[in-house]
């Protein structure tokens, strides 16, 4: 499949055929009511990035269609499978049914750096990214089968979710490989 440009992503309108031409990495991204839509943009150009399996757009959050979103999906949204989910932790309880590991980026008193990932990890997996100001919700964490954070060596307290959500699926996948 070619690789499509900026300016092509945003007018592209995948179709059913062009979809099922991508592999899909086991991997689910879920979004746990994300406020900035650049942030929900920015973890669909990742969803993309890494040919996650879905994704999952979880509580109140904007949503495609939306302006916003597609500037800073740079059209991504349309090649990305995702479902838009009242309940985080419903779909983290569905996806963990199904046999699917759960790894929260959260800092939490449970988590471990995030370069044990790869001592802890199997596939499928669902990352679960939180809100940007309150984080992930207890009860969603509690589900969790592993909870991983990034070490934070200046004087902010916590990373961009996009950003932290980016290094632990990317961390994943050199796992994998």
């Amino acid at each position: 499949m070619n690789k499509l440009n900026a300016k092509e992503l945003r007018i592209s309108e995948p179709t059913k055929s062009e979809l099922d031409k991508i592999k899909r990495n086991p991997v689910y991204l879920v979004l746990d009511r994300i406020i900035d839509t650049y942030n929900i943009g920015s973890l669909f150009r990742l969803g993309d990035a890494i040919a996650a399996e879905k994704m999952y757009l979880c509580g109140q959050m904007d949503f495609p269609p939306s302006s916003r979103i597609h500037k800073a999906a740079v059209g991504t949204e349309n090649w990305v499978p995702w479902e838009k989910r009242d309940s985080t932790l419903g779909v983290v309880k569905e996806l963990k049914n199904k046999g699917i590991q759960i790894i929260a980026v959260e800092q939490d008193p449970r988590s471990i750096h995030y370069s044990q990932i790869t001592n802890h990890l199997r596939f499928p997996t669902a990352v679960i990214a939180g809100n940007e100001t309150e984080g992930l919700e207890k009860e969603v964490l509690d589900e969790a089968d592993l909870i991983v954070e990034l070490p934070m060596y200046g004087i902010n307290r916590s990373f961009n979710v996009w950003g932290s959500t980016a290094v632990v699926t990317y961390k994943i996948l050199e796992s994998a490989s």
